[in-house]
């Protein structure tokens, strides 16, 4: 039996092999296997690449590909038994029973007859299961090489399957069975703020209330070919009077969350803030992002990117204690909070270190509740264990914050950005604080990340329901 080497790449010429000689690779089936092989070969099939309708197909499951088990054969053949300078010249297989996900086969290549006029020989091939079920059988033809060969496994780069839709969907599910809300959206006239709250209403998570120019929402629904029938508009003739009017149906209790639309944030938290008719509690009020990262293994909350410029001690409080309530509504029992900085010592230099130690403090006194806070932190310390390690930290947050808290909104507003742009993040954001939740996003925001951002007021408000009723 000859065992895949893992430092070298080398064959056996056909001198070397006898009738019997056999080869051995085991492999077991990951979601990302079936997502690469589709994209390496176009091969969409839904039976491999759709939940919903592989579940009503005859394997009741998402199945890999056949010729994925397929190229398991070829990779015995080509790098080891016979390997390199192996030239395939026909293959025949059977394909008995599917290949699902978490699968292991044991790929068995077997000698079965030499040809010494021109170097051919046929292999027997087997694919047996965790099981020892038959999934793959048949034979394979190849020209041996005649020359040794032996060079250095190449190492390949690493691939990350960064699958959006899946993320997405994910975020849409944590308010899966819950009755959408309503929300007011304030000035809804451009196409994403407008396509925003009508996929989210699609998708069972809003009731949305339209306030605006009535003319100008119905131009651009027309101009994008969305389709209004159903939803109410409050018709007001512009911007300000949205936000004010948005504002005033969420005072009311008429809606339970409110849409910034497509007017700058400082009309819509105006309004908000107001003194007279806002939406005001004993709490600052404050922005989280919420950011899903393919390369960080849970959501990350950044807070405050937003609202507060140059936040004070007490109203980081009350940031931090915002983007807790969230995370536990979120499910999160006692997130992990770091408190940022550009480094991880305290000094009197950067006072983001000094108001980092005082915050710890204010945890350990009760002032802040609900969560286990450290720092500073660098922004390394906090999300890799490595890098916290590497640095002589000891704490329970460094390297697996589920909050990062940053020193003043720039810092904040880059580290969002920069995890949407350059990490492909999918990215929610919320404001906290007021009477009731803020879908605050970027005029250049996508109608899915509004979108993702209602599914989070939609728990909330139903969380807030369920308060109520305690």
């Amino acid at each position: 039996m000859m065992q895949i080497a893992t430092q070298f790449i080398q064959n056996r010429v056909f001198d070397e092999i006898q009738v019997g000689d056999r080869a051995e690779l085991v492999r077991t089936l990951r979601p990302d296997d079936i997502h690469l092989f589709a994209i390496m070969s176009g091969d969409v099939n839904p039976t491999h690449v759709d939940t919903e309708y592989a579940r009503s197909s005859q394997f009741r499951e998402v199945v890999g590909h056949s010729m994925w088990g397929s190229t398991l054969i070829s990779t015995v053949l080509g790098t080891e038994f016979p390997g390199p300078g192996t030239v395939y010249v026909s293959q025949g297989l059977n394909f008995w029973r599917p290949i699902t996900i978490g699968d292991t086969l044991t790929i068995t290549v077997t000698c079965r007859e030499k040809f010494e006029h021109n170097h051919h020989i046929v292999f027997d091939c087997l694919a047996l299961n965790q099981e020892g079920l038959k999934v793959i059988d048949g034979i394979a033809e190849v020209q041996a090489p005649t020359e040794k060969v032996k060079r250095p496994r190449i190492t390949l780069p690493e691939v990350t399957i960064s699958d959006r839709e899946l993320r997405y969907g994910h975020l849409l599910s944590i308010t899966a069975g819950m009755a959408p809300i309503p929300i007011a959206v304030a000035h809804p006239c451009d196409p994403e703020s407008l396509r925003g709250p009508l996929q989210a209403a699609a998708a069972g998570l809003v009731v949305p209330v339209l306030v605006g120019p009535e003319a100008k929402i119905h131009a651009v629904a027309e101009q994008e070919g969305l389709d209004l029938k159903g939803f109410r508009i409050v018709n007001v003739p512009h911007s300000h009077a949205a936000a004010e009017t948005a504002v005033a149906l969420a005072r009311d209790g008429v809606v339970e969350a409110l849409m910034k639309g497509s007017l700058h944030t400082d009309e819509l938290m105006s309004a908000v803030l107001s003194k007279v008719g806002g939406l005001r509690t004993a709490r600052r009020v404050s922005h989280v992002f919420m950011a899903d990262v393919p390369t960080y293994p849970r959501p990350l909350l950044i807070t405050d990117a937003a609202i507060n410029i140059e936040p004070t001690l007490e109203d980081k409080a009350d940031i931090i204690q915002n983007a807790i309530d969230l995370a536990q509504v979120l499910g999160l029992v006692e997130p992990k909070v770091a408190i940022l900085s550009a480094v991880e010592t305290v000094t009197s230099k950067l006072r983001s270190t000094i108001d980092a130690a005082a915050l710890c403090k204010m945890a350990d006194r009760g002032q802040i509740r609900g969560g286990l806070l450290d720092g500073p932190l660098a922004f390394d310390n906090a999300i890799s264990l490595i890098a916290a390690k590497t640095k002589g930290i000891n704490s329970l947050v460094a390297g697996s914050a589920d909050i990062l808290v940053v020193p003043d909104l720039e810092s904040g507003n880059m580290v969002a950005k920069q995890l949407e742009y350059l990490a492909d993040a999918l990215m929610a954001g919320v404001v906290l604080g007021a009477r009731v939740p803020i879908v605050l996003t970027s005029r250049a925001d996508t109608a899915k990340t509004r979108t993702a951002s209602c599914a989070i007021v939609q728990l909330m408000a139903h969380k807030k329901r369920e308060a109520r009723l305690v």
